[in-house]
């Protein structure tokens, strides 16, 4: 293995690790004692248990569906979305499974709102620390990333929007106050993890510059994104310019303004967000 290589594994491992924490103390501080449903695999597999245990007097953990979930969905999507983002997901939720039972309740609020607040937004924290570092937390997330693959825009709404169907089910067994609960601990999970993952949002950068061949070659050499050059005149001294346009990851956004203001320091640069791309457009593949 390449030392680089390594050090890319080392790094995913330790935020695998904390997102696999974050997770688990979501659960056994929050979602557990104040009887919330998480979003995806993870609301699934506790309303599964729970069902169980209250009407059919069974016990099983909640961690055996959760971890046969993710590994069947894994193999579902393992050669769409990159064999070391599926091998990390799979760790990130076998390390959530295996916490779960030692992690006890750290943080104790007596507040129903709190608790999902919160909860919500240590839970989308996990998520994200997650998927920023090329990994995720499996379930859903799976299938969130396989359609933003394909479809080059954030799915992670239309998530939002099946987990309603887990809250009706809770509302009708369990009390709907329970459900709007779970609702805001959902919303605000939600809501951390657009914060924190940008890969599939993305802006556009207009950029007005007299030193056009340059800014492109300097931009290319280092971003693997398209460039329109039109050719334009300044209305207030009639002198000759060109705009530079391109759509790029919001990730990326300060990288390529920093490499636009090293080619042209006297450039005008403007970005603004874009809500969907249609076309060709370069997404860097998942590991």
């Amino acid at each position: 293995m390449k030392k680089n290589n390594g050090i890319q594994i080392l790094i995913m491992t330790f935020w695998v690790t904390l997102s696999a924490v974050l997770q688990t103390i979501s659960l056994t501080s929050f979602s557990i004692p104040g009887g919330i449903y998480p979003s995806g695999i993870t609301g699934l597999s506790r309303f599964f248990s729970d069902v169980l245990r209250d009407f059919f007097s069974i016990s099983l953990p909640f961690e055996v569906p959760y971890f046969l979930i993710n590994a069947i969905l894994a193999v579902f999507v393992y050669r769409h979305i990159g064999k070391l983002f599926t091998i990390f997901s799979l760790l990130q939720t076998a390390l959530t499974s295996l916490f779960s039972p030692f992690i006890p309740q750290i943080i104790t609020l007596e507040e129903m709102m709190l608790v999902a607040i919160f909860g919500g937004l240590v839970n989308g924290a996990g998520v994200g620390f997650a998927l920023s570092h090329g990994a995720s937390s499996g379930g859903m997330d799976f299938l969130s990333i396989y359609f933003s693959n394909k479809y080059h825009r954030s799915m992670w709404n239309m998530t939002f929007g099946l987990n309603c169907i887990l809250i009706g089910a809770t509302g009708l067994l369990y009390g709907w106050e329970r459900a709007a609960y779970s609702i805001v601990f959902q919303f605000m999970s939600n809501f951390m993890i657009n914060k924190m993952h940008k890969r599939y949002t993305h802006q556009a950068i207009i950029v007005v510059t007299r030193k056009p061949d340059e800014v492109i070659e300097t931009v290319l050499k280092n971003v693997r994104h398209g460039i329109t050059k039109i050719s334009a005149q300044g209305a207030y001294k009639g002198e000759d310019e060109s705009v530079l346009y391109t759509v790029v990851n919001t990730f990326q956004t300060s990288e390529v303004v920093r490499y636009v203001l090293e080619a042209d320091p006297n450039a005008f640069i403007e970005t603004r967000d874009t809500a969907s791309i249609y076309g060709n457009y370069y997404q860097k593949p998942l590991d």
